[in-house]
């Protein structure tokens, strides 16, 4: 994944800041405009999960900050529902004379109202998707209920939100008294609607997913993120819709077939520009290694050493497969635990090395299937005969050069 930093100017020539997410080749088939929740930023640690799992499936993401917001330029006061709507048109512009038009749009909460109204100004969306989000743009008002009066009164009051301190004018208010029901503007979305929402959600309570899914023509659909809390905090939820809303998505978008990261080797990995998620092709099949969270990884697959155990494990189970098919043996099935680890050379035995650590894989093998005891015996010694055990024991030379 390479992600870079990108602004845009709004429709009162304030620059905007966003970031900008390509899967691993660099060749997304497809564009997603993200819209965050209200008062939050491009950098919810839910966004980037989230966008990290669609670029994992080859869409490009771009994430921005509203008006006043974030790194974006303007004042928060001098914002409301039209101007963030004004924002998300503005910002698919960007994109369709930078790159390409965006064909799925992504809200989360406000941004998923925010979302179903500018679809209206983006032809080329065919794919919209509400995370946790109200029917109705003035719901948030209950966010800041207790000032109302003072906002109408003076004008202007500052409000505590998520525990930070807001500015919000009258006119906000006003903005969102003139919006009318979403039921029109859903009911005309002309694209492929996915509805995602909690039944915990105590912030955007579960109702007014009904209410969307209701208003909504087909192709709909619902997703409920049971256990989730609005902001997502969990990890695994987060990157649960990322992979949800990029499998649904792939439904209603074009996917123009596409070459491989160019090679002429057998096997390409690839780093992106943060973070060591490693995509790694073999053809036409495509892999991930990542590194643990306790790390600094995001977890998104095995780390190395979990895929070399992962090789000599599969290695393992076809030599014993292809050796009980030729004897005609009642193989049902194999299951290889392995776990690697390093041991002092001194307490290894057997081994050549007899100072320092040495690498150390344990294999168990479980046998199922009618076997005597000479057959099980047998099929065991095969298990040392498979070619990656025979490359792990035998001398194997790296030899590295510099791509010109």
């Amino acid at each position: 994944m390479k992600t870079f930093k990108v602004t845009f100017e709004n429709q009162q020539g304030h620059s905007l800041a966003a970031r900008l997410e390509l899967p691993p080749d660099q060749h997304p088939h497809n564009y997603v405009l993200f819209a965050h929740c209200f008062t939050c930023n491009k950098n919810l640690t839910a966004i980037k999960n989230i966008s990290r799992a669609l670029t994992q499936e080859g869409f490009a993401v771009m994430r921005f900050d509203f008006t006043g917001l974030g790194e974006s330029e303007g004042d928060f006061a001098d914002t409301n529902f039209s101007s963030n709507v004004e924002d998300l048109v503005k910002a698919a512009q960007f994109l369709e004379e930078n790159y390409e038009a965006p064909t799925v749009l992504v809200g989360h909460s406000l941004g998923g109202a925010a979302v179903l109204v500018a679809k209206q100004h983006i032809p080329s969306v065919k794919a919209v998707t509400t995370i946790g989000s109200p029917y109705h743009p003035g719901h948030v008002s209950h966010l800041f209920k207790d000032s109302i009066e003072q906002i109408e009164a003076a004008g202007v009051a500052n409000v505590s939100i998520g525990g930070r301190p807001f500015t919000i004018k009258k006119q906000f208010i006003e903005d969102m008294n003139q919006l009318s029901t979403n039921l029109e503007i859903i009911q005309n979305l002309n694209a492929a609607l996915l509805v995602i929402h909690s039944p915990q959600d105590e912030t955007v309570e579960i109702d007014n997913a009904t209410h969307i899914y209701k208003a909504a023509q087909h192709p709909r659909s619902f997703v409920s993120l049971d256990g989730a809390d609005h902001l997502m905090s969990k990890r695994d939820d987060s990157l649960y819709v990322g992979d949800v809303v990029a499998t649904w998505a792939k439904r209603y978008v074009e996917i123009p077939d596409k070459p491989r990261i160019a090679t002429q080797a057998q096997t390409v990995a690839y780093l992106g520009e943060e973070g060591y998620t490693m995509d790694i092709y073999n053809g036409k099949h495509h892999l991930v290694s990542d590194e643990p969270t306790s790390v600094g990884g995001n977890d998104f697959g095995p780390n190395p050493y979990d895929l070399l155990n992962s090789a000599l494990g599969a290695c393992t189970g076809m030599t014993l497969r292809m050796y009980a098919k030729r004897k005609n043996w009642d193989l049902k099935g194999v299951k290889i635990h392995m776990d690697h680890g390093k041991v002092h050379a001194q307490d290894c035995a057997d081994c050549e090395t007899k100072e320092g650590k040495v690498d150390e894989i344990t294999r168990v093998i479980e046998l199922e299937g009618n076997l005597d005891e000479a057959q099980r015996k047998r099929l065991i010694e095969m298990a040392d005969r498979c070619p990656v055990h025979r490359t792990l024991h035998n001398e194997v030379k790296v030899r590295t050069t510099l791509k010109e």
